[in-house]
């Protein structure tokens, strides 16, 4: 059988805790989606990621070429950035931020679609579809509590430290 180690979550137990004015709130994937306009017939677009530019991408790029060009950068690994819908021009290109950027707030891509050619008016864009949201407790340990200040509800992370779950411990009111 497992110990169990009784502490105060707020008063500084010797492995520290958490605490929210209101309920934990749990995290949320950014993401973001990238739409060709005009009519183009050739020609490349790139994207910027916190002053990272990608290789040049084909105008009529499948989603995995996009998230491919993106996971070339240095600042991204395997899984950090996945792409769903395309491929372009017809049909947008979402991506989703995960991995190392899961459950937290990204910077937004920035398009240069100088180098699309054809057709009337070729223009690329990025829309934040859905903003990242950190989930409350961020890094704490599997088992860790956390008290909603505003009732003193306690709950217990159910989850990992990069993806806190918070469940409600019990049947408190």
């Amino acid at each position: 059988m497992g110990v169990i180690e009784l502490s105060n979550p707020i008063l500084g137990s010797p492995n520290g805790g958490y605490s929210s004015a209101g309920a934990p709130t749990a995290a949320v994937n950014a993401v973001q989606t990238v739409s060709i306009s005009g009519t183009p017939t050739g020609g490349t677009f790139t994207l910027t990621f916190e002053g990272r530019t990608t290789a040049a991408i084909a105008y009529n790029a499948a989603a995995s070429a996009v998230q491919s060009a993106l996971l070339a950068l240095d600042c991204f690994d395997s899984g950090d950035v996945v792409g769903s819908g395309g491929a372009l021009p017809g049909t947008a290109v979402v991506l989703t931020f995960g991995g190392n950027y899961a459950g937290t707030p990204v910077s937004a891509l920035t398009a240069d679609g100088s180098g699309l050619t054809g057709g009337t008016s070729p223009a690329v864009s990025v829309a934040q579809t859905t903003a990242g949201v950190a989930a409350s407790g961020r890094g704490a340990p599997k088992g860790r509590l956390l008290t909603d200040t505003s009732n003193g509800v306690i709950y217990v992370n159910t989850g990992t430290a990069l993806s806190p779950t918070w469940t409600k411990v019990g049947t408190q009111t």
